[in-house]
């Protein structure tokens, strides 16, 4: 059987966020250019911000599968998504979508699916889809260098990690350890799925190319001696003019090749109020022109111009606009103005960037983002703004950075890199997602899912 007009039928079932649906709504496009029909399944405040990225040409291929989760107290529906959700709620928000699992198997008995791909932020899922005999499959929308890092600690302590580029810092280990002691606490003593336990017979699909990581993908298959097969980074099409604010675009256009800098720290993480003067104050001292999306959690109303030093907004008014919440990121990445990222660099983030050709200037926060922000120094395409011993960021540093990438050689060196891995990256994607396509058919005909008509 070959690759092209199977009629499979497949269930994405990604994490409640936006920096997860994202991927998955990337994957189920390739899917659907070559003929399978794919069912997106998520929480309905989540299904309403993608619904307007299914464009009419995928209207009859991806369809839009809903899933209620039991309404808690502290958790209305509003809130059934990472996206603006106060920190302290997300174990609330796993504990909430464990226990739709009734519903979900509902949906699987509804839609029988030949194939379930879905989180290993959701373990219990496959164990679900295999009590409907449906074969399920975990895609990983994190980076192969920080998933071998996370492996290599576990399988090989006290050695080093192979590739000494990818490290943390002492402040950011810290960090990390208090965060896995809280996870370890808010563990559920049923997920006992391991995605990374070693076994040869495991596929496991990874939202990345070995055209950036073919030697993390190759330690991740020595560590695991599971199966990584890359489907391609987590790249959004630009979207046409109704997509967000043209007005911002159109001050965009007016500025000079090169010259700008977008500024956005994801929609999961906050800035400290510190760290927001800081870039504020960075950025007025750059002198640089700059678009920057300032983001609060949700319930929190905060007014921008007091969120921000007084009278900055009148001061950069001329080179800089401060959008509150939402900005057409690749529109303004792709933009031939956008000449810089400053970025927390989640993985969509910096492989969108990478994808459109644009320096990263990174600032990462939390979770994998310091390993994808040395990934991204590493391959050549990003200088990094430092943080003190105690994690704090500094305008001189934020100002020296961007001034770096934008007015000098080194911005130059850094463009002609990331144009080189961008096309690189063009050039494999319909070759490495072929190659995804011929696993899950045969995992499927593996799984006598498939009939012998298909």
């Amino acid at each position: 059987m070959g690759t092209e007009g199977s009629t499979l039928k497949v269930l994405m079932f990604p994490w409640l966020a936006h920096g997860h649906i994202s991927p998955y709504l990337t994957v189920s496009k390739k899917l659907a250019d070559r003929g399978w029909y794919v069912y997106l399944c998520s929480t309905p405040v989540n299904l309403n911000f993608i619904k307007k990225r299914i464009l009419q040409n995928y209207s009859l291929s991806i369809q839009l599968v809903e899933l209620h989760l039991p309404e808690l107290p502290e958790l209305p529906p509003s809130y059934h998504t990472t996206n603006g959700l106060p920190p302290h709620l997300n174990a609330t928000l796993k504990r909430a979508a464990k226990m739709s699992k009734p519903e979900f198997s509902r949906i699987l008995e509804n839609l029988k699916p030949d194939l379930l791909i879905h989180d290993v932020v959701q373990p219990w899922a496959k164990g679900v889809a295999n009590s409907h005999n449906i074969p399920a499959i975990p895609l990983i929308t994190f980076g192969a260098a920080v998933i071998s890092y996370f492996i290599h600690q576990m399988k090989k302590p006290g050695i080093d990690f192979r590739y000494p580029a990818i490290y943390l810092r002492k402040i950011e280990q810290q960090r990390l350890q208090e965060m896995m002691k809280n996870v370890a606490k808010d563990k559920d003593p049923d997920d006992d799925e391991d995605p990374f336990a070693e076994d040869p017979t495991r596929i496991i699909l990874l939202m990345s190319s070995s055209a950036t990581e073919a030697k993390y993908i190759d330690y991740l298959t020595e560590l695991t001696q599971s199966k990584y097969v890359s489907v391609g980074p987590p790249v959004q099409e630009p979207m046409n003019e109704d997509d967000g604010d043209m007005d911002l675009i159109d001050w965009l256009g007016k500025k000079d090749e090169h010259s700008t800098v977008y500024v956005s720290f994801g929609s999961e993480y906050f800035l400290t109020k510190e760290d927001m003067e800081e870039i504020a104050y960075g950025l007025e001292l750059s002198n640089i022109n700059f678009i920057w999306v300032v983001r609060f959690p949700k319930g929190e109303e905060v007014k921008l111009e007091e969120a921000l030093p007084q009278g900055f907004l009148e001061r950069i008014e001329n080179r800089g606009r401060v959008v509150s919440g939402w900005a057409p990121q690749p529109r303004i990445l792709s933009h031939p103005s956008t000449g810089g990222f400053v970025s927390h660099c989640g993985w969509n983030s910096v492989m969108e960037s990478i994808d459109f050709g644009v320096p990263i200037i990174p600032m990462p926060m939390h979770l994998d983002q310091p390993f994808n922000a040395r990934l991204m120094v590493e391959l050549g395409v990003a200088v990094e703004i430092d943080r003190d011993a105690e994690g704090k960021v500094h305008r001189e540093e934020v100002a020296q950075v961007i001034k770096s990438v934008i007015c000098k050689e080194t911005g130059k060196n850094l463009r002609e890199k990331v144009k080189d891995i961008s096309e690189n990256l063009k050039s494999m994607r319909q070759e490495e997602m072929d190659v995804v396509v011929e696993e899950l058919i045969q995992l499927c005909k593996n799984s006598t899912c498939i009939n012998s008509s298909s």
